[in-house]
């Protein structure tokens, strides 16, 4: 096998700047086996879920504890979810540390975007160890999907990455997923899961809102506590407001 000479290096490979979709994971507990029952609770009945989707985990609440993590174990609870953990930010240097030793990257904490500008963050990739930045960025125009036909009991649909419209009924049992906005022209009886990947502003629009389940960014409500009764059954929006969601009668 013949080897590749120094000064030949670069037909061999190449080291270039890459755009790629990171996810924040923000993980809020250092107990491993909670963390692996909510998960279960929330994503247990859409094992596709996620597609493999790269996440940085964001350690910024358990910074101030100096909690101890077992990334090793972490990163295997978040594979069976079908996530991809690749590196980790806002921790301590022992957390750091330890995430390093676990084959995690380090990314630099995040700085607040501007209103309608691109996020950027920069996540360091050890080649030989040589650093290179790597350049991530969310992007500003996402599609939309949309739905003309009744969804059934069982059945599933995601909008990844942009908002869902459906013109139909979602029956009992159906569930509408988006990263975006989920907008509904008919009754809305199942489950609709907004923000699916934390995006706050995301909403639920419908023209008869009468759900099983309501969530924006992982906050949600069932049929457990009941719906004001002016939107019950009639057009209304729901949207989040800190860590609450607020149901809105709409006038047609």
């Amino acid at each position: 096998m013949s080897a590749v000479s120094p000064g030949n290096a670069t037909a061999a490979f190449d080291l270039k700047s890459a755009s790629l979709t990171l996810v924040a994971f923000v993980l809020k507990t250092g107990n491993l086996a909670s963390l692996a029952q909510a998960m279960e609770e929330r994503y247990g009945a859409t094992p596709d879920f996620f597609s493999r989707d790269p996440v940085v985990i964001d350690l910024t609440h358990l910074a101030s504890l100096d909690a101890k993590v077992d990334f090793e174990a972490l990163v295997q609870l978040l594979t069976r979810f079908n996530l991809n953990p690749v590196a980790v930010r806002g921790g301590t240097t022992r957390q750091t540390e330890a995430a390093l030793a676990a084959g995690l990257g380090e990314a630099p904490d995040a700085h607040p975007a501007r209103t309608e500008t691109v996020v950027k963050e920069v996540v360091r990739e050890i080649v030989r160890e040589v650093p290179v930045e790597v350049q991530v960025e969310v992007p500003v125009g996402v599609p939309t999907l949309i739905i003309d036909k009744p969804l059934r009991s069982g059945q599933q649909v995601y909008a990844k990455g942009g908002d869902l419209v459906v013109l139909a009924a979602v029956n009992n049992g159906a569930e509408v997923i988006a990263d975006g906005s989920i907008h509904v022209y008919a009754p809305l009886r199942g489950k609709a899961i907004a923000g699916a990947k934390g995006n706050t502003e995301a909403r639920i629009f419908s023209t008869s809102l009468e759900p099983e389940l309501l969530s924006i960014a992982g906050t949600y409500r069932t049929t457990e506590n009941p719906l004001p009764a002016n939107v019950v059954g009639q057009p209304a929006q729901v949207r989040l407001e800190g860590d609450r969601l607020v149901f809105e009668p709409i006038s047609l």
